[in-house]
């Protein structure tokens, strides 16, 4: 009912504002260009001299069968992704040019999506997310990053369904390997007495996951409502889902990956019986609803502006059973029990989050033929709780229902302002500059689930400048440079593994070629990342598996990045990219055995040196797609230490992708059945894990010895998936 209520209020100010206003039809492709105005602060275009990658519906819709976005976008350049599920549903991630995901820039409609306080993105909150995106663009490299926390990897500028003129529906299902499914169903009710479009979504995404009880439970709507009249655009946009996903981030050691590598040591506890048995609701339960309303206005022919509102509600548990915790982890005091003193019990903990996150922004776009100028403003507020209760004990300490056992808060602002501006000098030349200025503040107080004090206070002022300029040689070939600075907060984990951790900073350069010419493209790219204090991945994990970073003083990422679309004639064409790269922390310093060691330089943990894929795609006939997708992800270490014992091998994956589209003029427009095998070969790889140290004194008492450690995500072996959608 409260989506609803939004919904309809937004629709009531719409029609009241403009009713009064001359009315005016607008074709299918005139209002597809208002809703692009809406990422317009975000995104570049095609001759901008940022790094950039363009993907259409059409180009989702081919591999959109449940699998979360992160799969979806595995083929492209610099791209390596994960599941800990390990058949791509529930929790995924994805890294960019060896980028952890805390660091690659998010937006919806340009409304940033990272948590601000994790900086992270949980796509598994955007249950068939893919259905609803009408075009996404990927930046590498700093990129734009308007509005949000900076890119320090890339940025994922997203842009949902956009208004139609025609009614129109679709009910798509789709089952596989591992007990996947999807069903979703969409309607448009088209432009309506030529102002009003209303249209939604409601998807359910279910699959047991390839590691053992990794199951996972999506269930999602999206539902929009669109106003136009002459130079007016107004959408308001509700999207939500609910997820239960059984916890799989765990990993497993190497020898249990070498005998059971499905095997998911979460929820185990040894029985009454004394057999070991597993709880069965080791489950992450959370509930995320996004309200947004963007207006649009345009004045002139030069003059328009976009105002965003959103308003983000979340909340929802990771829940646990403990065997044995000590009684003090609660803040329990020992209770005598049949005349013995206890200090130790079964339970099942829950541990919450429950937070509030609104957002505004503001531009204004002054455009010439010579001149694309846009200049604006941002300001979100997070607030969160982070809490714990203790929802069964087998010895109870005397508390209460819901009493937390730990309870903090979170308070984070974020303030920019920006102008960025496309300049055109001549039929040559296109300069482009942009700058940042943003303030972030974030305080916490309470305690964290370790019941320690957690109390922060930092206030963060960033400029983030970048420039650029493009060189057409002719019709065919454009050179480009940049250059952009970013600066970029820790985050919440960051401050609780170091109190005294620092923010990092990026200059990037970037220069490249594009060439194009009767459907051959071709871009070559090189970068040079120069970072101080970056925020790498340690291989730590912290007891929820979160990632935890280190600051890794002055490091490095230099690569080139090459990708092009090679037509073999009317039927046959290649898409092949690849990355070669050099990726090192200037110097490394570390304890082993007790002693700090200076490694020299190392490499950046979790960063390939060699990233390729290719798309074959084979058109026999009009109606009929087939592609064979091909990924290498080169050797990469967890550790920055170089340890051996943590090096991830290379992997090499193929998947077949089959589209066949059925033209009717009877009940349906169109059939489409999509085909998807992945890991065609049935390769057994291993795409992510984690590594940790400790110091060990026990065997050997005034000795101390580095004990190492891992564990491993293993991915799905060959699956498949099949779709059906109906469209009328």
């Amino acid at each position: 009912m409260k989506n609803l209520f939004v919904f309809v209020v937004a629709l009531f100010v719409a029609t009241n504002l403009f009713a009064q206003q001359q009315q005016q039809q607008k074709d299918s492709t005139e209002v597809e260009k208002l809703d692009e105005v809406l990422v317009k602060a975000v995104r570049v275009d095609a001759e901008s001299p940022i790094t950039h990658t363009n993907i259409t519906k059409t180009e989702i819709a081919k591999r959109n069968l449940g699998q979360d976005m992160p799969e979806i976008l595995k083929f492209l350049p610099s791209v390596v992704n994960t599941s800990d599920a390990g058949a791509s549903v529930g929790y995924t991630g994805i890294r960019i040019r060896g980028v952890s995901p805390q660091s690659t820039n998010v937006t919806i409609n340009g409304i940033p999506y990272n948590d601000a306080e994790s900086l992270g993105t949980f796509w598994v909150n955007l249950g068939d997310f893919a259905s609803s995106t009408e075009s996404l663009q990927l930046q590498r490299g700093v990129g734009t990053s308007t509005n949000g926390s900076g890119a320090f990897g890339a940025s994922i500028n997203i842009l949902t369904d956009a208004t139609t003129y025609e009614p129109s529906g679709e009910i798509s299902n789709s089952f596989g390997s591992f007990n996947t499914r999807k069903h979703t169903v969409k309607f448009s009710t088209g432009l309506m007495n030529d102002h009003f479009e209303i249209s939604g979504r409601l998807s359910n995404i279910a699959s047991d996951g390839y590691i053992d009880r990794a199951s996972a439970d999506l269930k999602s709507y999206f539902l929009q409502g669109s106003f136009i009249m002459d130079n007016t655009f107004i959408k308001a946009v509700v999207f939500g889902g609910k997820e239960v996903t059984y916890q799989s981030w765990f990993g497993i050691d190497a020898e249990t990956l070498a005998t059971d590598r499905t095997f998911n040591p979460a929820g185990i506890y040894t029985g009454r019986d004394g057999n070991i048995t597993f709880y069965d609701n080791e489950v992450d339960n959370y509930n995320q609803d996004h309200y947004q309303l963007h207006w649009n206005q345009r004045y002139n022919r030069n003059w328009s502006t976009t105002l965003s509102l959103n308003y983000t509600y979340g909340r929802g548990y990771f829940e646990q059973f403990r065997e044995d915790d000590d009684f003090s982890t609660y803040g329990f005091e020992p209770i005598f029990v049949n005349g013995e003193l206890v200090d130790t019990t079964n339970l099942i903990r829950r541990r919450w989050l429950d937070n509030n996150f609104y957002v505004v922004n503001a531009n204004a776009n002054y455009k010439t033929d010579s001149v694309d100028f846009v200049f604006g403003g941002s300001f979100s507020s997070y607030d969160g709780d982070h809490f714990g209760e203790v929802i069964w004990a087998e010895f109870g300490p005397g508390s209460e229902i819901r009493d937390r056992y730990y309870d903090g808060n979170s308070k984070k602002t974020d303030l920019s302002g920006f102008a960025k501006a496309n300049y055109r000098l001549n039929d040559k030349l296109l300069l482009y500059g942009d700058l940042q200025l943003r303030n972030v503040t974030y305080k916490t107080v309470g305690t964290n689930s370790d019941l320690d004090p957690f109390e922060v206070d930092k206030n963060f002022t960033f400029f983030n400048p970048k420039a650029g300029l493009t060189y057409n040689l002719n019709t065919t070939n454009d050179l480009y440079f940049s250059y952009a600075r970013a600066n970029r907060e820790p985050n919440r984990t960051d401050f609780e593994s170091n109190p005294d951790i620092r923010p990092e900073v990026l200059n990037d350069f970037e220069l490249g070629w594009r060439h194009a010419k009767n459907g051959f493209s071709f871009n070559a790219n090189s970068y040079f990342m120069l970072y101080n204090e970056q925020l790498v991945l340690s291989g730590e994990l912290d007891d929820v598996g979160n990632p935890i970073r280190t600051n890794s003083g002055e490091s490095y990422r230099i690569g080139l990045e090459l990708e092009a679309v090679i037509p073999l004639g009317s039927k046959w064409a290649l898409q092949p990219n690849l990355t070669l790269s050099t990726n090192r922390n200037r110097e490394t310093i570390t304890s082993i055995d007790g002693e700090l060691v200076n490694l020299g330089s190392t490499a950046i943990a979790f960063t390939p040196n060699v990233i390729g894929a290719n798309a074959i795609v084979y058109s026999p006939i009009e109606p009929l797609q087939i592609s064979l997708l091909s990924k290498y992800v080169g050797e990469q270490f967890m550790s920055n230490t170089e340890a051996q014992l943590s090096k991830l091998d290379a992997y090499f994956i193929n998947d077949l992708n089959v589209v066949y589209t059925i033209k009717t003029n009877k009940v349906f427009d169109s059939v489409v059945i999509t085909g998807l095998v992945n890991n065609l070969f049935n390769e057994e790889y291993v795409s992510n894990g984690y590594y940790f140290t400790y110091d060990d004194d026990f065997t050997d008492p005034g000795t101390i010895t580095t004990v190492e450690g891992v564990g491993y995500y293993p991915q799905a072996t060959i699956n498949f998936l099949i779709g059906v959608s109906l469209f009328f």
